[in-house]
């Protein structure tokens, strides 16, 4: 059985993109870092822990690439270019297998990115993963949850509520089978984060946060940030033609509103850069669909037609 510092050696040296301005990165006590000129560095963190976010029979290869692709969400939601990461492993056993599988997926989903892994710690224990990941703006340009104003749209990326229903389809609370089935457990397992879309909206969205708790209750993160008030249509909510088919219009949109996991892009628009924001979308880039406006006041309103409902995301540390 392999010890630590030869697991570290053998599956997580050189991981990642190569770059110029890593001038000391794994191996040493602490990495060196250059951060450009005339940029802001930004950092990000998450931790999953066996059972309470991904689970206990999870393949370590979606492992590695979920965990990843969460801290790359949070950096495009801040319009941050990724640059580098860190890895803390804490594993029950020393399974080399296990290892050598989660290393080839976050090496692979890191070098997508241009991410170089720069650094970290493997233990023993319960199985758990925190990546730590940092990136960087052009100064003053970061995106912030903090510059909603009444009037702006809101918009959010691709398809809410598929993740949430991948992970009710692999919890055995949704049934399905088939490309339907395939699709929606994949955007849990292995979600897109936007990063490209993140960096297009500097200078362009008010505002911007990613979708992990659930469309609206992350939009009310973003409106209590702003220090506004949002109505949310769920009549346009984008649904994807899987969950369509699989959960039915009215379970569908239930997902898209409160599901989580998404890691979609959520944001602001002024009305008058509306039109700049269309000429943003490039070819292959998932579509944004313009989901509700920015209102004076406080707290979110969804409705449907006439009719208001109740929504509430997912909550940590709820009874």
């Amino acid at each position: 059985m392999a010890g630590e510092f030869e697991l570290i050696s053998r599956h997580f040296t050189a991981r990642g993109a190569p770059r110029n301005d890593v001038p000391l990165g794994v191996g040493d006590d602490g990495a060196v870092l250059e951060v450009p000129a005339g940029s802001q560095l930004v950092v990000v963190a998450d931790t999953i822990v066996s059972g309470v976010h991904f689970l206990a029979d999870a393949e370590p290869g979606d492992i590695a690439y979920r965990e990843l692709a969460v801290n790359l969400s949070d950096l495009a939601a801040m319009g941050a270019q990724p640059a580098w990461a860190t890895l803390a492993l804490t594993m029950p056993a020393a399974d080399e297998a296990w290892v050598e599988a989660f290393a080839a997926a976050f090496d692979a989903l890191a070098r997508i990115h241009g991410v170089a892994l720069v650094g970290g710690d493997t233990t023993r224990g319960p199985l758990s993963v925190t990546v730590q990941a940092m990136g960087f703006v052009p100064t003053g340009r970061a995106l912030t949850r903090a510059g909603a104003r009444p009037g702006d749209l809101v918009y959010v990326t691709g398809w809410p509520g598929d993740a949430a229903a991948g992970l009710a389809l692999l919890g055995g609370r949704l049934a399905g089978h088939g490309a339907d089935r395939s699709w929606l457990v994949r955007r849990f397992l292995r979600p897109e984060p936007r990063v490209d879309w993140g960096m297009r909206l500097r200078g362009v969205a008010s505002a911007c946060i990613d979708v992990s708790d659930g469309l609206a209750a992350d939009l009310g993160q973003l409106a209590a940030a702003s220090g506004v008030g949002a109505l949310l249509r769920a009549d346009a909510l984008p649904l994807s033609r899987a969950l369509y088919a699989l959960a039915g219009e009215q379970r569908a949109r239930e997902y898209a509103l409160a599901g989580g996991d998404d890691y979609e892009l959520l944001f602001t628009v002024p009305e008058a850069r509306r039109a700049d924001l269309g000429a943003l979308q490039g070819v292959g880039a998932p579509a944004v669909h313009c989901i509700g406006e920015i209102v004076a006041g406080r707290g979110v309103k969804v409705r449907l037609g006439a009719q208001e409902l109740k929504v509430r995301g997912y909550d940590h540390f709820a009874g």
